[in-house]
């Protein structure tokens, strides 16, 4: 009898929570042989070849074509790393070669020739470049179905609702998978950053990815739980399991039919003060989310996703369209735009830098931005002739010292007198701020303040280097603490240099979506949150029902703690007392 209630732990690629039945996706095998031609047939095999790039790239086409009205013209880009392989004419070519000079079949060569290219790809230690291996070998599945006759069906024909098990899906089953039965996706391949996952996200699809385990063992049929929010597949789970998640289904609904009232709020404490609930975003297809769940601006737009997008390096007239669209969408609320932030561990792909052994204290982000001027003022032309349509902000991460500052005000003053010779519409006051992610920021934003235009701080970052705890390491994942005292301290030394020299702060790391933190942050003197739209509506809850006053003796009481665990249960017993019926709090571990 097998044994219940196995969890297997993935990433957490698209949020929701499903329970439901398991369909593995069994793909077929091609059988390619290696067949040798007549020499009188080579041109016309030649042909057939380039026949079927040309029909998979009309596919491919019209599929680009179909997610862009759907969804947004940015995410239907995800296809072009697949387009681009069918262009590569260095392989192409080497395969009507190859064909030509062996006299074998056209599927065997070009089966062989992106085996070649996988192998390079496998070799590098870069999840980012490690992914478009299933963008090679989707492109190689689609050809070959070409030459072999092969008919491209409905991705699965299930015939009830089931949730979908694969080694690997390709972008553009992701978009079939919504006109099929499938409630949701776990992967055994895949990163929170790939296409898949983007694109997953875009639709509503709950997905698990990179859950390390062969999942054809479970058979057709199968009980799982999907928990998109944690990164979990349940297999078969107990009946309390199954009990506990169905209340949180039923919470989830509860939930935002309770705070729809705030979604249309400002974020005012009862007392007056105003504390801004704005949202984190990757891309503009996210926005009308957002504005649905209240977000009075976008507190953080995650350029670097944009090279994810495009598989490279975007240049200025596509970042420029891309960062446009956002400030026209978003109606002049306000937009800040953070500047690419590479490195540690997020993709880095062609930047070209070697395998470093500890990437968070190494070539990231501003520093990367510093040393490759010519990348960094690409980007910042673009955000500043997008200023002229919108309410844009520019932040920097990852600021260690003044002189990064300054620098990097050079090259933006350098960037607006070129803008300016051309004649290229901008604003000319454009806000900048930076994001205080460092000790050494917040221990400096005295010196720094007089530089920018505000403050952000980056808890994710904060926390990991103020305690010397690397965020993604299991083994001292415990001594990661968003609640200790030595982080709350650099945060109100940080709030209080700004507001002596008339800077806003805000605040964007997972402790800005913690509802626990949200008293404690108002208090600390914090004006702006910026979050995952799918918490914006019960922060904004708990900023609109909570005293300014009552706050600030909250935070004075955390402040003299000497440790997480203390300052943890101040928060838990004030947020007991008055919000003990607040649904949905069970995705926070408010235990």
């Amino acid at each position: 009898m097998r044994k219940t209630g196995k969890v297997i732990l993935g990433v957490a690629a698209s949020p929701g929570i499903l329970i439901g039945d398991s369909f593995f996706m069994r793909r077929d095998e091609f059988q390619i042989e290696e067949e040798i031609i007549d020499s009188r047939e080579v041109e016309a095999e030649i042909l057939r070849f380039r026949a079927s790039i040309s029909e998979t790239k009309k596919e491919l086409e019209a599929l680009k074509e179909k997610v862009s009205e759907r969804l947004a013209p940015e995410l239907a880009r995800i296809f072009d790393p697949q387009v681009m392989v069918l262009d590569d004419q260095v392989v192409n070519r080497e395969v009507e070669r190859r064909i030509r000079e062996t006299k074998r079949c056209a599927e065997f060569v070009y089966k062989q020739e992106l085996s070649k290219a996988i192998r390079a790809l496998n070799a590098s230690r870069d999840t980012y470049i490690r992914e478009r291996i299933l963008d090679i070998n989707a492109i190689s599945n689609r050809v070959i179905e070409k030459l072999l006759g092969i008919k491209r069906r409905s991705l699965l024909g299930v015939k009830k609702p089931a949730i979908l098990l694969a080694h690997s899906v390709t972008p553009g089953e992701v978009v079939h998978i919504a006109n099929e039965n499938i409630l949701g996706m776990a992967l055994e391949l895949g990163g929170g950053t790939s296409h898949v996952a983007l694109l997953a996200k875009a639709l509503g699809i709950p997905a698990v990815v990179g859950l390390k385990e062969d999942l054809s063992q479970f058979p057709d049929g199968t009980s799982l739980i999907l928990d998109g929010f944690r990164g979990e597949l349940h297999i078969e789970p107990s009946k309390k399991s199954l009990g506990r998640y169905r209340r949180e289904t039923a919470s989830l609904q509860k939930q935002a039919e309770s705070y729809r009232e705030y979604c249309a709020r400002e974020g005012y404490t009862p007392d007056g003060r105003r504390v801004e609930v704005q949202a984190n975003i990757e891309l503009t297809s996210e926005i009308q989310n957002a504005l649905e769940r209240g977000a009075e601006g976008i507190g953080l737009f995650r350029t670097e996703y944009l090279y994810l997008i495009y598989s490279r390096f975007p240049n200025e007239a596509e970042q420029f369209r891309d960062y446009k669209l956002l400030a026209e969408r978003m109606g002049g609320r306000p937009v800040i735009i953070r500047t690419f932030d590479f490195g540690g561990d997020k993709f880095l792909g062609s930047f070209g830098r070697s395998y470093e052994m500890n990437p968070f204290l190494g070539w990231r982000a501003i520093r990367i931005s510093l040393d490759r001027p010519d990348f960094f003022k690409i980007q910042i032309r673009a955000i500043l002739k997008a200023s002229y349509y919108g309410n844009i902000k520019i932040m920097l991460p990852l600021i260690s010292t003044k002189e990064e500052v300054l620098k990097a005000k050079q090259i933006i003053e350098e960037v607006k007198s070129s803008l300016k010779k051309e004649g290229v519409p901008f604003k000319g006051e454009v806000e900048l701020g930076i994001m205080i992610e460092t000790p050494s920021a917040a221990l400096m934003a005295e010196a720094l303040a007089p530089e920018v235009d505000f403050f952000s701080i980056g808890t994710n970052d904060l926390v990991q280097y103020t305690l010397a705890v690397d965020r993604g390491n299991e083994l001292v994942s415990n001594l990661y603490q968003n609640y200790h005292p030595a982080v709350l301290k650099l945060i109100k030394q940080t709030i209080e240099a700004g507001h002596r020299h008339d800077l806003w702060v805000g605040l964007c790391g997972e402790m800005a979506g913690d509802p626990l933190a949200t008293t404690l942050l108002i208090g600390l003197g914090i004006e702006e949150l910026s979050l995952n739209p799918t918490t914006i509506p019960l922060v904004k809850r708990i900023v609109c029902t909570t005293e300014y006053e009552r706050a600030k003796e909250l935070a004075s009481e955390a402040l003299r703690c000497s440790g997480a665990p203390e300052v943890k249960d101040i928060l838990l017993q004030d947020f007991r007392q008055r919000f003990s019926g607040v649904e949905g709090l069970q995705f926070f571990h408010l235990e």
